[in-house]
């Protein structure tokens, strides 16, 4: 069975994605800290004219740049999905950290190729770091390379979720019988706990609930450090994943918290 291609990206488009990292940040910067009104959407997220300003004037600037891509966004939906290369953007992942001042939330952007992760970037712009990686490259973290640590046991993991209230009762069952197997777990982050196992500070990160813009741009980052990155089946993330997410160090890992998660 031949292996897919990994495309080769023309130069531009991480020139786009940083580019978009900037016009997030004049935003979401100005608006942090301040008094800021609250809405409950029907998913009962909040969001506030941050999250949603900030997407506005990311898809401008990708409707000048790239007028024939697709866009999804979490605050106004999506544009040419059949198109070759689609842009996923969360403007602010970690709204609840947002809006109590927490400085760990980011902006998430990921470039799909006919409907496969090809570049990956996290942006935070209160602790100014920028964590990205294409496809088939190394990932980074402002410029410089990162990698995973080489965690290949549950009970020498760290691991991370960021919180409780994501989980259902059967998929809580799980992930407590894995977690109370690690050596340390903890709660929060949002998106910040998947650069923390790009760069060897946390071995295993554990999720539920999640939409496709809170993980395809972390696909090639945790690839990209070489770590495993999948839905709780062991199956690789797209659009239409369950919202349930793995991440670890290392295959061996990722084995053993599959064996805990899974449905079979």
């Amino acid at each position: 069975m031949t292996s897919p291609v990994t495309p080769v990206l023309p130069e531009n488009f991480l020139a786009s994605a940083f580019a978009l990292t900037d016009v997030a940040r004049r935003h979401t910067l100005a608006y942090f800290r301040t008094p800021l009104d609250v809405v409950t959407k029907d998913d009962e997220s909040p969001v506030t004219i941050a999250d949603r300003e900030t997407e506005a004037a990311m898809r401008q600037w990708l409707r000048q740049a790239h007028p024939n891509h697709g866009i999804l966004g979490e605050e106004h939906g999506c544009e040419r999905m059949q198109a070759e290369y689609v842009w996923v953007l969360d403007p602010i992942d970690g709204t609840k950290s947002y809006i109590s001042g927490s400085p760990l939330w980011g902006t998430l952007i990921a470039l799909l190729h006919r409907g496969q992760p090809v570049l990956g970037l996290m942006d935070m712009p209160i602790l100014d770091e920028r964590w990205f990686c294409q496809s088939g490259g190394a990932a980074q973290w402002n410029g410089r390379p990162v990698h995973a640590s080489g965690c290949r046991s549950l009970v020498q993991a760290r691991l991370y979720t960021t919180s409780p209230d994501t989980f259902g009762a059967s998929d809580w069952q799980r992930f407590d019988v894995l977690s109370r197997q690690c050596v340390l777990r903890r709660f929060g982050g949002d998106c910040y706990s998947y650069a923390q196992l790009a760069g060897g500070h946390v071995d295993l990160v554990v999720e539920a609930g999640l939409q496709p813009y809170d993980y395809m741009a972390l696909v090639c980052l945790v690839e990209g450090a070489g770590g495993c990155i999948t839905d709780w089946q062991g199956a690789p993330l797209t659009v239409s994943s369950d919202g349930r997410v793995v991440a670890a160090a290392t295959p061996e890992l990722h084995a053993q918290a599959l064996a805990v998660l899974s449905d079979s």
